[in-house]
């Protein structure tokens, strides 16, 4: 072993060491390091050395320099929530990039947890969230007075009040319900209406199921609308219960996310329900479980990755001083047809 290597046996690799085998300064190590100007051969020198030598940044230093953390926060009601969790994932990843960590934060929609999530989280804690409100509205997010870079997702809140990310609830629930309209279905269930939350997601998916039933000629029968507490599979299943005991039962249920949907189902089989020839079904989220049911579920796929990097752009430009009025950013979405709507109309038993 020479005696260069068997130094590094002994201690990693530090800038000078990179910039004594590059032969350049210590700060033209740094300025290749944190992106700046540097000329195409010097670059190339200085990142062979790194390789070479195994060199490895200190982050933590280096944030500490530009009086940051390198940590973001995502804060969501429930993290055992498909949806949720897939976008969790595409999040962290979209930080990753970026060279920061997340911090996932469980409010479980209690008031006070939300408090703190637009408080800041602590100080010093993280340089910025991406926060889904279930308890708080946007006139409790605009009485903040923590400056943490904020970016909300969701329907919780309306626009104005910070940067915020949401697909157009409305105009996908009017999609979904004109899909089944469409497959002949005339007496379509909405399931996952949530009364309390009145400019909420639920409020938004209602509007749209409404007005397709309007556009389809359908009346709107309130025995059909049907809330739940939550958006468990739990709650699913016990709105198709009562459903199913309607003395006119529906031939179509659109339900407000996917787990929603697939508790539905598994009522409708234990009842003798065939999947769709008696009651077809459509979801929203498009979770990896609905693509792998049997019957596979149609639902509303919105562009989850879409919103992940809207999120992280909304917010890193935030962290480095952007100054404009909160922003507003509508991802797309689009109905995946499956098994489950994929037949006419309900047929007799």
């Amino acid at each position: 072993m020479t005696s260069t290597s068997a130094q590094r046996g002994r201690r990693s690799a530090s800038m000078k060491d990179v910039a004594a085998r590059a032969g350049v300064s210590v700060k033209t190590v740094s300025n290749v390091i944190n992106g700046a100007h540097v000329a195409a051969a010097t670059r190339e020198r200085v990142q062979r050395a790194i390789a070479d030598l195994g060199y490895r940044p200190n982050i933590s230093a280096r944030n500490l320099r530009r009086g940051r953390t390198g940590i973001l926060a995502l804060a969501v009601s429930e993290v055992d929530v498909p949806y949720f969790a897939e976008l969790a994932r595409l999040i962290v990843d979209t930080a990753e990039a970026h060279d920061y960590t997340i911090l996932i934060d469980q409010t479980g929609g209690d008031p006070k947890r939300e408090q703190y999530v637009i408080d800041g989280m602590g100080a010093r804690l993280v340089d910025g969230i991406v926060f889904s409100p279930v308890a708080m509205d946007h006139l409790d997010i605009a009485r903040r007075v923590d400056t943490t870079p904020l970016v909300l997702l969701g329907e919780r809140v309306s626009a104005g009040t910070a940067d915020h990310v949401a697909i157009d609830n409305v105009a996908a629930a009017r999609t979904a319900t004109a899909h089944l309209a469409g497959q002949g279905r005339r007496r379509i269930a909405a399931i996952g209406t949530q009364p309390s939350y009145e400019q909420g997601t639920s409020a938004m998916r209602e509007s749209g199921y409404r007005a397709a039933l309007k556009d389809a000629g359908l009346p709107v029968e309130e025995s059909l609308i049907v809330s739940a507490r939550q958006y468990h599979r739990r709650d699913g299943a016990e709105a198709a219960a009562y459903l199913t005991e309607l003395e006119n039962p529906p031939d179509a249920l659109f339900c407000f996310n996917d787990t929603l949907a697939l508790g539905a189902m598994r009522t409708l089989y234990d009842r003798g329900y065939r999947i769709p020839e008696d009651v077809a079904v459509v979801g929203f989220d498009d979770i990896d479980d609905g693509r792998y049911n049997v019957p596979s579920l149609t639902t509303i796929s919105p562009d989850k990755a879409g919103i992940a990097r809207s999120a992280m752009r909304l917010l890193l430009e935030r962290i480095a001083a952007v100054d404009s009025p909160p922003r507003e950013v509508t991802v797309s979405h689009e109905l995946r047809v499956r098994e489950s709507s994929g037949a006419g109309p309900r047929r007799g038993r």
